[in-house]
């Protein structure tokens, strides 16, 4: 776990209650809490600085700013503590449970930092009720996980022979990414008998090694040598990184290049377009000939200088290659060797100081942004906080923040670049749900570059409207007998309010309909006002009623408002006309007598129907719709009166069935019929309808007789099939007996108590001798039958004074005997 060494100063703290509390007070100690405050709000708190290793897992322990900051646990996440970063990447991260800060990403120093010491990572700790704002430094110590390394595996050196002992070759560095003692400390090489190694320090402590020259070259007894360098850090463990020497010896090219400057200075002015012009270095050699040409080349420089500059290894013109950035670098070091043609080389160093330009925008950068607020909310609510950043330097990065004038918001200033944004005036969701507020942050440079963060803040809705229905009152319109459930209509209405506080519900008041409960029959959809039918409703018993309906929203305390629905209920054709006259549940229906002296226009009789509907459902109308001789009554079509349509004649039959129509005018129409004896007589008795008895239901379908007629053919053809079969039959076997036997009177069987004649036998029981069938075939009747002539007709002829001896009576007789008669021919 890194230690923690911080010192604490002066934090400014924001009390909104100060306020109230000050203006008890006399003037002249507001006047002096005034400055004071003032003087406290100026003083910039002190950093509280940790350190830590790079390369440490995610997830290990910095600190504990609870601890630190002398705050309980619980507080942190009361307070909404949070860790705002300086940086682009988060490296770290706030445990508000425990007050831990942990790493959150691995940290490689030498990414961060490069060679920098010390390698600084700022970040703050924010605490809001009431806001606090604490500074944080992480130092990162660098670890050793880098070796050395040489830039190239092998290196050529080309010496002149003849060379004076103790003669020193500088070689070029090996680099190590670590710094401090993790850097390179030392350079070795194995042991041979013409070199040494000399290890120096320059003034900024880094080391670098020259190649001492121990014993003279003589090219004729070795050309070439091959020396093995090492380079160690002083890390533990210790890192190595090593590189070949390849001299050749050449003949002898006595002096070296030589710079006219050892070190360069250059200022250059960031954004510089490619191609211009940094510096130009010159090298000279007293040599003549080859050994005095020179060639210039960057000595070992990291590669970012090489994507920068570019260097003419003929003329020393060091030029702009790349994008020059102030704020990415500040100043760049690069090493220049010159070499003569013979091989000797000699280094110069060039510092390129960038000059700043206003080329970068204010950063605006949110550090607590409330998105909703209450809009009852009171003034000087903090809505945000936010601070102004600008990379540049100087004026090029002072700034100024503003907002626009047209929003009930101020900006108050707080710590250093830090500012809040409050609200000024009383705030209405109703008539504005959110404000996009533009931050304005503005630079002092030249020119003056401005940048435009825009804040989102909505208004939170309180319960301040009711519910509001869309119309005043509701017709509804229901048809009867409906099924259970049906939708009958919605009620809506609409709340100005949002979320919970606009969420309506819908209930029915108590009432009744009839002597039931609304709630038998009627159900309102709580979501969303449909209204429906329960039962299936009749509207010969109810044709309408009313329900009040509440709208009520789900804010606290809830608001609500009233409606009244009625429903009206629409007649169906559900009823079909009922007969009143004459009755049909009678088990023997009445006849109706007509004289047969009745003219054309005679009413019969009337039949009398209702109908349960109402409207048009209602209107009955008849018609005629079977009868035993169609043309002889007709039916009124409004009135129902049955009425003969033309006079009566004798071969009209005594009994007459009609079936009368009953319609209404319903869609569809329903119907009902009923059913008329009329018998047509000469006069009027009351022993004849006691004599008469009219047969029921004599007259079917003129198809089925059809059927029956040609049954009994296809029966009466089977039976003379077979008569004549069975007479055939019988005539072969009597043929046959005939031929086997001879025929005798004695042998001839004869019963002489047989009867001769089976029409004169009479047996108790049986039928006379002779009886008068009736033939009964009616047309239009559904079956034909044979039926006996009652007695009661016979009893009648024999002893016509058993009725009473009445006139009538006698011509009833009569007039059945020549039907009889009729029947038999």
């Amino acid at each position: 776990m890194a230690a923690a060494a911080f010192q604490r100063g002066l934090c400014f703290r924001s009390d909104l209650g100060m306020a109230g509390r000050m203006e008890a007070r006399p003037r002249k100690r507001q006047v002096l809490c005034f400055f004071l405050c003032l003087y406290v709000s100026l003083v910039a708190c002190e950093t509280i600085r940790y350190s830590v290793r790079e390369e440490k897992k995610s997830g290990s322990l910095v600190a504990n700013v609870a601890k630190d900051l002398k705050l309980d646990v619980g507080e942190l996440s009361g307070r909404s503590a949070r860790l705002v970063s300086k940086n682009t990447k988060e490296y770290f991260e706030l445990n508000t449970s425990s007050g831990d800060v942990i790493i959150k990403e691995k940290i490689d120093r030498e990414d961060l930092c490069g060679q920098s010491d010390p390698c600084l990572l700022q970040f703050e700790i924010v605490l809001e009720n009431p806001l606090q704002l604490y500074r944080m430094e992480v130092q990162i110590h660098d670890v050793n996980d880098n070796s050395p390394k040489f830039s190239k595996n092998e290196f050529p050196l080309e010496l002149p022979e003849h060379l004076p002992v103790n003669s020193r070759f500088p070689l070029e560095r090996a680099q190590d990414s670590d710094i401090g003692t993790n850097g390179i400390q030392s350079y070795a090489i194995l042991s041979n008998e013409h070199f040494s190694l000399d290890v120096q320090t320059r003034g900024d402590g880094s080391k670098y090694a020259e190649l001492v020259l121990e014993k003279q070259l003589d090219r004729e007894e070795q050309a070439q040598l091959m020396l093995i360098l090492t380079a160690a850090d002083g890390g533990l463990p210790q890192r190595t990184g090593t590189a070949q020497i390849r001299i050749n010896v050449l003949d002898s090219n006595d002096n070296f290049p030589q710079f006219s400057q050892s070190v360069y200075k250059v200022q250059l002015m960031e954004n510089s377009p490619q191609d211009t012009l940094v510096t130009k270095v010159e090298a000279s050699d007293l040599d003549q000939g080859p050994n005095a040409e020179i060639t210039y080349s960057f000595g070992q420089v990291p590669d970012r200088i090489l994507k920068l500059f570019k260097l003419n290894q003929f003329s020393g013109e060091i030029t702009v290659l790349g994008i020059i950035d102030c704020e990415e670098r500040s100043s760049y070091e690069m090493n220049i060797q010159a070499t003569d043609g013979g091989g000797l080389y000699a280094h110069c160093k060039v510092l390129v100081e960038i000059e700043d330009m206003n080329d970068n925008a204010p950063e605006v950068t949110l550090t607590s942004l409330s998105g909703t607020i209450p809009e009852d909310s009171s003034p000087e609510t903090v809505v945000a906080l936010f601070s102004v950043r600008d990379r540049d330097s100087g004026d090029n990065g002072r700034t100024v923040c503003s907002i626009q004038d047209n929003v009930p918001f101020a900006l108050k200033s707080t710590l250093k670049n830090y500012y809040e944004l409050v609200t000024q005036k009383p705030l209405d969701r109703e008539k504005v749900p959110e404000y996009n507020i533009s931050i304005i942050a503005t630079d002092r440079g030249t020119p003056r570059l401005t940048s435009v963060r825009i804040i989102r803040v909505q208004l939170s809705d309180i319960n301040d409207n009711p519910p509001v229905f869309n119309e005043s009152s509701y017709v509804m319109y229901l048809k009867e007998n409906n099924h259970p459930g049906l939708l009958i209509g919605t009620v809506h209405a609409a709340d100005l309010d949002t979320e919970q506080n606009a969420k309506v519900t819908y209930s029915a008041l108590p009432g009744n309909i009839g002597d039931l409960p609304f709630s038998s029959s009627i159900s309102i959809n709580s979501e969303n006002g449909n209204v429906y039918a329960l039962q299936s409703l009749d509207y010969e018993q109810t044709r309408d009623f009313q329900v009040t309906v509440r709208a009520a929203d789900g804010g606290s305390p809830p608001l609500s408002s009233e409606v009244i629905v009625r429903v009206v209920i629409i007649d169906e054709n559900d009823n079909a006309p009922f007969i009143l006259y004459p009755l049909q549940n009678s088990s023997s229906p009445a006849n109706d007598l007509v004289p047969r002296s009745a003219e054309a226009g005679y009413l019969v009789t009337k039949v009398v129907a209702v109908d349960g509907d109402s409207g048009q459902n209602s209107w009955l109308s008849y018609q005629l719709l079977k009868a035993t001789d169609p043309g002889l009554f007709a039916v009124g079509l409004q009135t129902g009166e049955v009425k003969t349509s033309r006079p009566i004649t004798s071969p009209d039959s005594v009994k007459q069935k009609l079936i009368v129509l009953v319609r209404d005018n319903g869609e569809p129409p329903r119907s009902t019929t009923s059913t008329l004896n009329v018998l047509l007589v000469d006069g009027f008795s009351d022993a004849y309808m006691q004599l008469l008895d009219v047969p029921q239901e004599e007259e079917q379908q003129d198809t089925l007789t059809l059927y029956l007629v040609i049954s009994l053919s296809f029966v009466s053809f089977l039976f003379l099939v077979c008569v004549v079969t069975i007479i055939a039959i019988r005539l072969y076997k009597t043929r046959q007996c005939r031929e086997r036997y001879v025929p005798s009177s004695r042998n001839f069987y004869f019963e002489p108590n047989f009867p001769t004649n089976p029409a004169n036998t009479s047996v108790t029981g049986t039928l006379p001798q002779s009886y008068c069938y009736e033939v009964s075939l009616t047309t239009g009747s559904g079956t034909s039958e044979f039926k006996f002539l009652r007695p009661l007709v016979q009893s009648l002829t024999a002893d016509p004074s058993a009725a009473g001896g009445s006139v009538l009576d006698s011509q009833i007789n009569s007039q059945l005997k020549g039907e009889k008669e009729s029947l038999r021919e």
